[in-house]
């Protein structure tokens, strides 16, 4: 089974030493990885944690637009790769069951969301978390700053808890066989030349002329 406890000390440790160091892989390598998820999961995470910061500067009114420009295409980029390591967190899910010949129950039913997508959830919770807390850092806040702040905190802590107990609960259930897990591919159109109808309507206008 998987530990969502683990999953989310990884989520909440790595946030705060990346801030510190830079990026890397605590866990080990997510490619080679088949016996534990945790590095899997540490990639996808990564690419949550340079996506949050690339947004945080695309919000920015005092950077140039080459810079927005740049920013953009990081947020493609890394958007993108976040959504391909959500799919290769229940893929490694898939080969799991099958390696352990779980099977499904009569009557097994489908989540609304597979767990891939819960730890994801998860991983930005753990981000915002992390950057309310930072808040309550700053020399610049009055009371009613810090009280919002404070009640975001708390709003925020009571749905990582109850997101946690629900991706522990599909986890039990899907290992028992009384739940049935696919990855759902994202399919994302926009950085595929041959489906995004802008980038291939520019190409056929620069093979005609």
């Amino acid at each position: 089974m998987i530990d969502v406890e683990s999953i989310n000390e990884l989520h909440i440790s790595t946030v705060a030493r990346w801030h510190r160091e830079p990026i890397d892989n605590p866990y080990g390598d997510p490619v080679a990885s088949t016996d534990c998820v945790l590095p899997v999961i540490c990639q996808q995470h990564q690419f949550n944690y340079l996506l949050w910061h690339e947004e945080d500067i695309a919000r920015s009114t005092d950077v140039s637009d080459a810079q927005i420009a740049r920013v953009k295409r990081n947020i493609d980029k890394y958007n993108q790769a976040r959504n391909d390591w959500i799919e290769k967190v229940d893929d490694w899910i898939t080969e799991s069951l099958q390696a352990k010949h779980v099977s499904l129950q009569d009557g097994a039913r489908l989540n609304t969301e597979t767990p891939g997508s819960a730890i994801d959830r998860l991983s930005i919770m753990s981000l915002r978390i992390y950057h309310l807390e930072e808040q309550l850092d700053r020399s610049d806040i009055d009371q009613s700053h810090i009280d919002k702040v404070t009640h975001r905190i708390a709003v925020c802590r009571l749905q990582f808890a109850d997101l946690s107990q629900s991706l522990s609960q599909l986890l039990e259930d899907i290992y028992a066989g009384r739940k049935r897990h696919r990855t759902y591919r994202q399919m994302k159109m926009y950085n595929d030349p041959s489906l995004n109808p802008y980038l291939y309507d520019r190409q056929r206008a620069k093979t005609v002329s």
